[in-house]
């Protein structure tokens, strides 16, 4: 195993979690106003939020927030929610309503927020014998989703993320699994699942030993058709100490290359939305050790609006990714949930930063797909704006699917220059419904 570590002064970092509780503590937080902070407050009774001291001391620069890129991605921004919303939070807060009176008027605005978008909770439930398998989600014939409790928060909640009622006090709207038995029996009675993804939150909250003893069961299952092992996470880009003087680290390490060993493929699919993310020496040298645990680590992000919406941007990151050993993998649209009004961009202004920005690096670079929108159908790709008879049109495929029948079919959109999401679109010609509907 690599023994590579990074410690600054040969002492473990100290991690300091955040929240709506104790943000005011921050040293760095005199950057605000009591306006921004109150805004920060009202937010936070809807969206969840937590940062770290690695977040707050590394990568966000103060002297320009609120506007910074990375305070944005980590602090809850008074536009994400809508004014009508914002001011019923805010009035009452200040008349000093109780809290089951704000948390009543947060789950009624969350409710109108799309918690659970492309059928989570009613068409990607797999069953086995007649029983619904609480936290799993099988949506594309080859992979399954696998929600562990264990690993259902983060080092830092993202603003726009939208697994965002993961994180609110609400059991009700979790996706969860307490045990791994009912995965490997769902694997064993569907031979054509070739990947597990195991999600969350992040699954690298984890400790080593908890992590392991749901990773164990899959390397010690016969008679299905595992072939992968994908991990999401973005500890890497907002707790890099995980993989290199967290107490456990090395077992980190140790239990990638178990799984390598085992003859499963093991990818990190690690979410970065910004380049200052990986600049820090202490990320170089985790992606470093992962990839030679025989790990491979995949990137990804979606493109957000006021964070990452500019083509040089992106272009940047995928050729750092790229050079560091990494697999640039996908440019997301923001899903139709949560703060989607704030951080969205339209289709065709996505495409053309798409295009900019894959113009602007190599082959090696070039994995990467997008702009995709991960819709109820499956993961649509915008392919860019074509004309006929002298109009344009958008011209769209499936690069994933419910049915495998719909992938990479071209079909055709009429033109709209606002339009964020696939159910904006109107089919092309006056069709009255596009391929997979």
């Amino acid at each position: 195993m690599c023994e590579m570590k990074l410690q600054a002064s040969g002492a473990r970092p100290a991690y300091q979690a955040y929240d709506v509780s104790n943000f005011r503590t921050i040293p760095q937080i005199t950057a605000l106003t009591a306006e921004q902070c109150l805004a920060i407050e009202v937010v936070a009774k809807v969206f969840p939020f937590r940062t770290n001291s690695y977040v707050v001391d590394k990568l966000i620069d103060w002297d320009k927030a609120p506007d910074d890129p990375c305070f944005r991605i980590n602090f809850p921004q008074a536009d994400m929610l809508k004014p009508a919303h914002f001011a019923r939070l805010a009035d009452l807060m200040r008349c000093e309503a109780t809290p089951a009176e704000l948390g009543r008027a947060a789950a009624a605005i969350r409710q109108e927020l799309n918690p659970h978008p492309a059928g989570q909770m009613d068409c990607n439930l797999p069953t086995l014998d007649g029983q619904t398998l609480p936290g799993l989600q099988h949506k594309y014939n080859e992979t399954v989703l696998f929600f562990p409790s264990h690993g259902q928060t983060c080092h830092a909640y993202c603003t726009f993320c939208f697994r965002w009622p993961q994180f609110i006090a609400d059991n009700g709207m979790r996706i969860e699994a307490r045990e791994v038995d009912p995965l490997i029996r769902y694997l064993a009675a569907h031979p054509t699942v070739s990947e597990v993804l195991i999600t969350g939150g992040d699954p690298l909250v984890m400790k080593a030993a908890v992590l392991e003893r749901y990773l164990q069961p899959l390397l010690a299952s016969t008679g299905n058709g595992l072939r992968t092992i994908r991990i999401g996470t973005k500890a890497l880009a907002s707790w890099p100490q995980r993989f290199l003087s967290d107490p456990d680290a090395d077992q980190v390490l140790a239990l990638f290359e178990k799984v390598v060993r085992s003859g499963k493929r093991l990818a990190i699919m690690a979410h970065f939305n910004h380049p200052r993310e990986f600049s820090s020496d202490p990320v170089r040298a985790a992606i470093a050790r992962i990839i030679a645990s025989g790990a491979q680590i995949f990137t990804q992000s979606p493109l957000l609006s006021h964070i990452n919406d500019d083509p040089a941007l992106w272009a940047a990151m995928w050729r750092d990714q790229a050079s560091l050993g990494c697999v640039p993998y996908y440019m997301f649209i923001v899903r139709d949930t949560g703060a989607q009004h704030y951080f969205g961009v339209p289709l065709v202004r996505a495409w053309h930063i798409f295009r900019e920005a894959y113009q602007s690096v190599s082959g090696l670079a070039r994995t990467v797909r997008g702009p995709v929108m991960s819709a109820h159908c499956g993961k649509v790709q915008v392919l860019g704006v074509c004309q006929v008879n002298g109009r344009p049109y958008l011209n769209l495929q499936l690069v994933q699917g419910r049915q495998a029948d719909w992938v990479l079919k071209p079909f055709l959109a009429e033109y709209d220059s606002q339009a964020i999401w696939v159910d904006q679109l109107r089919p092309a010609f006056g069709e009255a419904k596009f391929p997979f509907q």
